[in-house]
């Protein structure tokens, strides 16, 4: 492709699954895309959901090169702000501008999937602190960078497209906030001409996934005798070219504010998947059920836009 070629991205939270796979996409389209996170060879995942796996940020720059962008690894607490602000400064002083920024920043801490007054409340505030206040660090210190250049593009990476409860408290907390900061960062950004928009993927196999399901990339249609719904599944590089659909697109000031799905932005876009298919999970969601969800709240769902119910 090479159409970001010049062009200068930062993926927060770049070790694994939708993180990997946007940072791999946009260096297709020819990016230098710094892959930041906690997870390198010699400081491997210890802790959280993620503790013992083997995907590191240096893969996965390894990866970005090879598919035709160059990859740059910097390890980074996100939620120490001087370690961003270092990681911020390296960029300036290494390429003197960044044009794209995503957050997919999360510590993969296991839900407790229980009524929100049984939750254990630190792991629900840890939750927080690294699905989101990470987010809102990670902006604070990258968008002067971007400012410095006219134009850009700010992706929050959440998870669903319509306001339905998403099965328990911190869990929706996070999703529904990370759409709602892409929104509230548009606003501020509209007269510098930088667009941010939230975008979710559908049923992603993630390495994590497959190996729940035991199966790898090859066969994964096996695990739709598990459950169904797998067999609509998309790899984490479908809302990868997502997102550089969306980067490349000189219009893309029209889609601020949004919140977005990645197999909207397929039929829009023309792309594919990497193995040729257009996945669609919206095929698998009770539109129905959403609709009756979303005439419970204060709050619409536009195609694009919070809006203020009427």
């Amino acid at each position: 492709m090479g159409a970001l070629k010049g062009k200068v991205a930062l993926v927060a939270g770049a070790t694994r699954g939708a993180g990997r796979g946007i940072a791999c996409m946009l260096g297709e389209a020819g990016a230098a895309v710094y892959c930041s996170g906690r997870s390198t060879r010699e400081h491997p995942c210890t802790s959280g959901f993620y503790a013992g796996r083997p995907e590191t940020i240096d893969e996965t720059a390894e990866m970005v090169t090879r598919y035709g962008g160059k990859g740059i690894a910097v390890r980074t607490d996100h939620l120490v702000p001087e370690q961003v602000e270092a990681l911020v400064d390296r960029v300036r002083r290494e390429q003197g501008r960044l044009d794209v920024l995503v957050n997919d920043i999360s510590e993969g801490e296991r839900h407790e999937w229980k009524p929100f007054w049984k939750v254990d409340i630190e792991k629900g505030f840890r939750m927080l602190r690294s699905a989101l206040h990470s987010h809102i660090i990670t902006s604070r210190y990258a968008v002067p960078l971007m400012l410095e250049h006219r134009g850009g593009l700010v992706a929050e990476i959440g998870d669903g497209d319509t306001l339905d409860y998403r099965a328990t408290l911190f869990y929706d907390l996070v999703k529904i906030s990370v759409s709602r900061l892409a929104f509230a960062m548009a606003e501020d950004l509209h007269k510098h001409g930088i667009a941010a928009i939230a975008i979710t993927p559908g049923f992603m196999r993630t390495e994590a996934i497959l190996d729940h399901f035991g199966v790898t990339e090859a066969n994964w249609r096996e695990g739709g005798k598990k459950d169904p719904n797998f067999l609509a599944s998309e790899t984490p590089f479908f809302v990868g070219r997502a997102i550089a659909a969306v980067a490349q697109d000189p219009r893309r000031m029209e889609k601020s504010g949004g919140l977005y799905s990645s197999w909207g932005l397929a039929r829009e876009y023309g792309f594919t998947d990497i193995d040729g298919s257009q996945p669609d999970w919206s095929q698998q969601v009770d539109i129905e059920a959403h609709f009756r969800a979303l005439s419970k709240t204060s709050f619409r769902w536009t195609i694009s836009r919070w809006e203020t119910a009427k």
